[in-house]
């Protein structure tokens, strides 16, 4: 990506990323992890409805269709919702690295506009970990995963606990998934970037 700023060069003691061995295996897919989620959730009308497979080491591929709803000019996705989906796929990566963590910085270039009806084509990968820090970068594609780019973005998500949810959420939401009694949806909620 071009003109990425200091802020997410992995520092020199960055190690290269491993995947966790009870990660997805490559090709299954992640699913939502949680319904009301923006950019993945099967429960927001208007969302992104992301679906994000595992792919060998630590990266992900993932598209969405644009839709009507996600236009910003006529007939052309927004940008926010171009950047909400790369920035989707992107804490899709934490999956494999069996990790909380939340988006600390995401750096975003948009190459060509993205028409309302297109599949938008995404992979994303981690480059390093340094501590909490997890450096990432990903890109869109129009017309398949070999199309001409559309959108990238290079990001840094930090590793967080549970309770930064607890503490932060709203409480309505945070006790609905605390006492739902399906265990996987509950520990799901809080697995990747909300």
């Amino acid at each position: 990506m071009s003109g990425t700023s200091a802020a997410l060069q992995p520092p020199a003691d960055a190690v290269t990323p491993v995947r966790h061995p009870d990660a997805p295996a490559p090709g299954e897919l992640l699913g939502a992890h949680y319904g009301q989620c923006f950019g993945c959730g099967g429960e927001q009308p208007h969302g992104l409805h992301l679906e994000a497979r595992a792919g060998e080491g630590v990266s992900i591929t993932a598209e969405f269709t644009v839709r009507p709803a996600h236009q910003g000019a006529p007939g052309l996705a927004h940008g926010g919702v171009l950047a909400t989906a790369l920035d989707e796929a992107l804490g899709s990566l934490n999956w494999l690295l069996r990790t909380i963590a939340v988006t600390g910085r995401l750096e975003t270039d948009f190459v060509r506009p993205v028409p309302v009806g297109t599949v938008l084509h995404l992979q994303a990968e981690v480059t390093a970990v340094a501590g909490r820090k997890i450096y990432c970068t990903a890109t869109g594609r129009v017309g398949g995963p070999d199309g001409p780019v559309a959108v990238r973005a290079d990001a840094l998500f930090v590793e967080v606990k549970v309770d930064h949810f607890v503490d932060h959420g709203r409480q309505e939401e945070i006790r609905a998934v605390m006492e739902d009694p399906d265990q996987v949806r509950r520990v799901r909620a809080f697995e990747v970037n909300p």
